[in-house]
């Protein structure tokens, strides 16, 4: 978690390292977006290049909120296939990220961010689950971008019933 009490590591004295770190946070920022815009668009190749090919997504402590027992997903093509199954057709959502804390180190990264999850059976769009979930999110330089290697998911809190939605 980063705790630091500014938002840039960079000296203010070295534009070039500042415009640098600036564009990491924002495509640090961006492989979340990608997570949560390609979930909710349904879009394959948006969602899957939010992720490292050996990606890992943690959604047990979410999940055990409401007594469910997700496996971990490890691997970017099981991560996409098994969410985007698990809802397309199926399930509406909508993602807002918000509060995102970044610290880098090199080529790795970690961020904070509280998301929150709006899901929408859509056969009955009366049964949902507003989740409010804090993400934990290791990441990995990739040329220019950022793409997400581990993902941990816990939830404060949550109305509605997860269950339907999250079968």
């Amino acid at each position: 978690m980063s705790t630091t009490h500014q938002a840039l590591s960079a000296s203010s004295a070295d534009l070039a390292a500042v415009v640098a770190e600036i564009r990491d946070r924002a495509e640090i920022t961006d492989a979340l977006y990608r997570f949560g815009l390609g979930q909710d668009t349904k879009d394959r190749d948006l969602f899957a290049s939010a992720f490292t090919e050996d990606a890992e997504l943690d959604f047990r402590p979410a999940a055990a909120r409401w007594g469910g027992a997700p496996p971990v997903m490890t691997g970017r093509d099981t991560i996409v296939t098994t969410i985007l199954a698990m809802f397309t057709g199926r399930v509406s959502t909508t993602h807002q990220i918000a509060n995102p804390r970044i610290s880098i180190d090199g080529d790795t990264a970690t961020m904070t961010a509280l998301v929150e999850a709006q899901h929408l059976l859509v056969a009955d769009p009366a049964v949902h689950a507003l989740l409010k979930n804090p993400y934990e999110v290791e990441l990995r330089r990739d040329g220019d971008r950022w793409l997400i290697s581990r993902m941990r998911i816990d939830n404060t809190w949550f109305t509605g019933d997860p269950t339907a939605i999250f079968a």
